[in-house]
């Protein structure tokens, strides 16, 4: 069964850091292209980072809005995800999603957003960073 499953959330400083972990199940992370999103309060689901591919040819995006502040990586073997961020700012706050397509490839952005409409998602963590 595929599943997907964040962690390490919380309440964050301005100026501080954060470090997210999403747990795979049920598929391998090589096979898919795996995203980091985030959902602030009254605001659409924003793509932050994605990365795909098989270990010699991986693809990886990430948005202008962290560029920079966040970084993701993937641990295949593991089956982990992980997104860490620092420079915090209040506008970085939301529920943090990981989310798996098997839309695959590196033509384009992996963060176009038809990429993600028949993607599986996890239940989301909370970030919330103090101003």
């Amino acid at each position: 069964q595929l599943q997907l499953v964040e962690s390490g959330g919380g309440l964050v400083q301005s100026g501080g850091s954060l470090s997210l972990s999403c747990a795979a199940s049920g598929f391998s992370l090589d096979s898919v292209t795996i995203g980091w999103f985030r959902e602030a309060p009254g605001k659409e689901r924003e793509a932050i980072s994605c990365i795909g591919g098989s270990e010699y040819a991986v693809y990886y995006a990430i948005a202008d809005s962290v560029e920079g502040r966040f970084t993701m990586s993937r641990d295949v073997a593991k089956k982990t995800v992980d997104l860490h961020g620092n420079s915090l700012r209040p506008e970085d706050t939301g529920v943090y999603y990981c989310a798996a397509t098997s839309v695959t490839g590196r033509s384009g952005s992996c963060l176009e957003r038809w990429r993600w409409s028949n993607a599986h998602w996890g239940q989301g963590t909370q970030v919330t960073v103090s101003s």
